[in-house]
């Protein structure tokens, strides 16, 4: 009986001096900030690629939000990041303020997340991955057929974005575009680290594990779901809103299978599940696409599936676990 005692009458747990830490969650968007300034100021003549990674990666970071936390496979993610896209490049028809459109973008996603997730979340599986690909295929179909609004197979153009906080107007080098886009990847991937490390986090996470043990539990499955199903249609319309400010033009491209697929693609190279991965896959795929297709434009593609196999066959967790030995054992 003393000896059970011990603990509670005020002696520490041994456990906790060598416990591992979380890292706080202003530690890796602060790394991805250096990162990516230091990426723009040194390669002023990438600004473009460098926008386009920073897109991509909040992207595919909403998509990891669904595949990687919740364990919903979806192959039609690109339909929030389309609905965004098209929201943000009508409205800047008539209102050009870029942060105005963005909030626009980020509605659009949200809500059509939102609609089609009250439906889509009552299945699971195959039934869900199906019933993503056909919503996304219903807005493309709608978006062709919409010509007065979206441009059909032309794409929406003829909107010229205004200055960012009325100031910093968008210069034919990209820099603002840069700056502004890398600003919303930071500030959206402190928010879901945030978030993902807040109880509701968790509690997703839990029901990646095992559902029907949460269900147990009390926890509203359903619930949970689909407020991280409509948090990840929202970032994914943020993306599509970047996209169309950025490029001043909005394609049929941004709604299509191919999309959902690549972006899927990026998450399994970076890792599911850790939110960092989908950032370290968005920027490995682009850089890789980049240069492989300016070597080879007919067999890149090549090179990507080497890429995959790898993957396949040495996992991204282990590859982590590798890197983390060399460096001298640290977190």
């Amino acid at each position: 009986m003393n000896t059970i005692t011990l603990e509670t009458a005020g002696t520490k747990p041994a456990q906790d001096s060598g416990a591992p830490r979380c890292a706080p969650a202003w530690r890796a968007p602060l790394i991805l900030l250096v990162i990516g300034v230091a990426a723009c100021l040194l390669l002023p003549d990438q600004l473009g690629l460098m926008t386009r990674i920073f897109i991509t990666a909040l992207f595919v970071l909403s998509l990891d939000l669904v595949v990687g936390i919740a364990g919903l496979a979806t192959l039609g993610h690109a339909a929030m990041f389309g609905a965004g896209a098209y929201a943000a490049g009508i409205f800047a028809l008539k209102v050009p303020d870029p942060l105005v459109g963005l909030a626009v973008g980020i509605a659009a996603g949200a809500v059509l997340a939102a609609l089609s997730g009250a439906f889509l979340l009552r299945y699971q599986g195959f039934t869900f991955l199906m019933l993503t690909v056909a919503v996304s295929q219903i807005l493309l179909s709608l978006a062709q057929k919409a010509r007065d609004w979206t441009g059909g197979d032309d794409g929406l153009s003829g909107f010229v974005m205004g200055p960012v906080l009325g100031q910093f107007a968008f210069d034919l080098e990209g820099r603002v575009a840069a700056f502004y886009a890398l600003a919303v990847l930071v500030l959206l991937f402190y928010v879901a680290r945030r978030w993902m490390d807040s109880p509701f986090g968790l509690a997703v996470r839990g029901i990646h594990e095992n559902r029907s043990r949460m269900a147990a539990l009390g926890t509203p499955v359903f619930a949970r779901l689909w407020v991280l199903y409509t948090v990840a249609g929202a970032m994914a319309g943020a993306a599509g809103a970047l996209s169309a400010q950025t490029n001043a033009v909005v394609g049929m491209d941004s709604l299509s299978f191919a999309l959902s697929a690549e972006a899927l693609v990026m998450l399994i190279l970076g890792g599911a599940g850790r939110l960092t991965g989908a950032l370290v896959g968005a920027a490995v795929f682009t850089l890789l696409h980049h240069t492989a297709a300016s070597i080879n434009p007919y067999h890149w593609l090549f090179v990507v599936g080497a890429l995959l196999m790898l993957v396949v066959l040495v996992s991204p967790a282990k590859a982590w676990a590798w890197l983390r030995k060399r460096l001298g054992g640290v977190r």
